[in-house]
């Protein structure tokens, strides 16, 4: 994981360095497993983001905008009782451990002066967060429950004693010396930086790979020497925060990583990093469980519809012998003297290429008129079948493309947009509808916006609905519209004509981004006024031609769309 213990220790440095004797204003509980705290210090707001989910547990401070729900949970609402008002007193690491205790004071309705904290957990599944009454070391409550049922070490119950986590007895690196690292080492074992991992507290395996890069060839000289420089670096709090993403991989760390190849994103602050890294990931998880349903009702569409396009592309190449069935009524007829009732088979001369001799099969049971009537009937029949079959072949291909599309939407689709795809396809009738209470008025779909470094509002749709919605009703006929030229995307629309080649770039990159092609390079985006953009009758939701367009290249870039989100 690359969360580890100095990534913990570099969190903990900042967040100690920013929220000092700052005020909690607010607490939020976006999600079921994270809680968002809303800190007036240093004459800034601040946001804290605290997650406790299985996959992507952390705690750092964010930018991001989260939901707000109407109703918060029961947590939200006793955490908000207990520490809203209350002042950060401390945070501080336990050890090495990714543990940190957030160290709150307050006045009770007397006035006293009380103490809470905030134990943050960061343990993959094992995560949690848990509020203490600090005096008397006593749970107050915690966002994961662990009875004695499911832990005989310790009880996260409210009303019981705080145990910490059991202690893993690993040596503290940042105290080790030359002779530590020798003893903690078999060089002739080999797996030098697993060694690493087991024998020291805080490491993870990236950055004990790093370590045994930089000592090259390993030896009981070159490792020592570069692992005190490396724990010399963090004792000093000297922090390189960077995103790493290669082909197959993307790590963070908060030491420069030489061993990975691929590109190298630096950052100033850790937090912002790691905003950086997780961002869109726990939401597409959540998504992912949640929409998992649908994901897969699309993903067993569209093999139908592959499977079916096959199908009819066969057939439609059986029909193409339509001529040959007429050959064969044509020539059993001339040559219908010299055939006799009972044969499987004859060869008769072509009339059509004097000199070839053409086999026909015969069913032995007919006579010969009625073996040529046969012939023609098959021909009449794949005759009719061409025109049908082309047209069936058409319908499977735009719903395969329709799928397609539906798929691409929902790779960054938010929880709205999943819920508006799910309505679309209800619409449709592809899935059945859920039995629904009455609901008030449904709420005109919203496009996300972005705003060009010129200044210009760019318009995004997110699914079907918000793609008609923008290019058929809000969108005026002046206004640009782009597309990714014959790829499953969005559609993205440039408000008023008065803009120059930056913004169009810029929307040309939202376009490749919010499509299939968003791990592309040199993706072909068309252009044109919304006036030339047309929906055919009939055709399914988002589905458009468009004429008079211009084509640019752009490759799409996820730094470009983070700044330009509003």
């Amino acid at each position: 994981m690359s969360f580890d213990g100095f990534v913990t220790r570099a969190v903990v440095k900042e967040l100690r360095e920013t929220l000092s004797n700052g005020r909690i204003n607010k607490v939020y509980q976006p999600f079921e497993t994270d809680l968002l705290l809303s800190i007036r210090a240093n004459r800034k707001n601040v946001q804290l983001y605290i997650s406790t989910s299985a996959n992507f547990s952390r705690i750092h401070l964010t930018n991001e905008r989260y939901p707000n729900p109407i109703q918060p949970p029961m947590f939200c609402m006793l955490v908000r009782k207990h520490i809203e008002g209350s002042i950060v007193k401390n945070i501080k690491q336990i050890e090495l451990d990714r543990i940190i205790h957030i160290e709150l004071q307050a006045r009770d309705e007397l006035g006293d002066l009380i103490s809470k904290t905030l134990v943050v957990e960061i343990m993959g599944r094992h995560s949690n967060l848990i509020l203490l009454d600090t005096e008397r070391n006593i749970i107050i409550d915690s966002i994961k429950h662990l009875p004695p049922s499911l832990n005989s070490y310790r009880t996260v119950l409210p009303g019981r004693e705080y145990v910490s986590p059991p202690s893993q007895n690993k040596a503290n690196p940042l105290e080790a010396d030359r002779e530590t690292v020798l003893k903690k080492v078999d060089f002739n074992q080999g797996k030098i930086d697993q060694q690493l991992v087991t024998s020291f507290a805080g490491l993870s395996p990236i950055v004990s790979k790093e370590i045994v890069h930089r000592a090259g060839f390993v030896t009981k000289d070159s490792l020592p020497q570069t692992f005190l420089e490396a724990m010399k670096l963090f004792r000093n709090n000297t922090y390189e925060p960077e995103i790493v993403r290669s082909k197959h991989r993307e790590a963070f760390s908060v030491m420069s990583l030489t061993h990975m190849d691929g590109g190298k994103i630096k950052f100033d602050t850790v937090s912002s990093m790691l905003d950086r890294f997780y961002f869109g990931k726990a939401e597409r998880d959540r998504i992912k469980q949640q929409a998992s349903d649908l994901e897969k009702r699309l993903s067993n569409e569209m093999k139908k519809n592959k499977r079916k396009l096959k199908k009819l592309e066969k057939t439609l190449h059986d029909t193409e012998k339509a001529e040959q069935y007429q050959l064969y009524g044509e020539l059993l007829t001339a040559h219908m003297h010299e055939i006799k009732r009972g044969q499987s088979q004859v060869a008769v001369d072509n009339y059509y290429n004097p000199g070839e001799k053409v086999k026909i099969t015969l069913d032995p049971v007919k006579t010969p008129a009625e073996n040529a009537q046969a012939y023609y009937q098959k021909y009449t029949k794949a005759k009719n079948a061409v025109s049908i079959v082309k047209r069936q072949i058409e319908e499977t291909k735009e719903n395969i493309a329709y799928f397609e599309l539906l798929l691409t939407q929902m790779e960054k689709a938010t929880l709205e947009d999943v819920a508006e795809i799910r309505e679309e396809l209800e619409d449709e009738g592809i899935i059945k509808r859920k039995r629904r209470k009455e609901k008030k008025k449904v709420d005109k779909p919203k496009p996300e916006t972005y705003e060009s470094s010129e200044g210009v509002p760019i318009l995004v749709g997110k699914n079907n609905k918000q793609n008609e919605y923008l290019t058929m009703k809000l969108a005026r006929k002046s206004d640009t519209w782009l597309h990714a030229k014959d790829i499953p995307g969005s559609h993205v629309v440039i408000r008023g004509n008065q803009f120059g080649e930056e913004t169009l770039y810029e929307a040309a990159v939202l376009a490749a981004y919010f499509s299939k092609a968003k791990q592309s390079s040199n993706v072909p985006i068309d252009y044109t006024e919304v006036r030339y953009v047309k929906k055919p009758r009939g055709a399914k939701p988002g589905f458009v031609t468009y004429s008079n367009q211009k084509t640019m290249y752009v490759t799409p870039s996820e730094d470009l769309v983070l700044k330009l989100r509003p």
